[in-house]
């Protein structure tokens, strides 16, 4: 039996024409650039999307010199979601 990778397909609308495309190659935002297209604090996108599925979260541990780090990647659509979720529209 042989698995077939599954590639989950996002269609985004540009214009008259749609685009599919796989989700690791759209767009991915930090905190830095929500923060400043939407005019909130980098603090409140941290919180908005630190416990959001499907956000990128890439961590090192601490140590005994070095405090521990975490860095959020998040793709368009994750985006998009919580936005029309802070919005109200489902």
């Amino acid at each position: 039996m042989e698995l077939q990778p599954q590639v989950e397909s996002v269609s985004i609308a540009i214009g008259q024409q749609t685009a599919f495309c796989v989700p690791a190659l759209e767009r991915h935002y930090t905190v830095s650039e929500l923060a400043k297209l939407w005019f909130f604090s980098e603090n409140t996108i941290r919180r908005l999307f630190s416990q959001e599925p499907g956000v990128i979260k890439l961590s090192r541990q601490r140590t005994r010199v070095k405090r521990g780090y975490t860095s959020l990647r998040i793709p368009e659509r994750i985006a998009q979601r919580v936005h029309h979720r802070l919005q109200g529209i489902n």
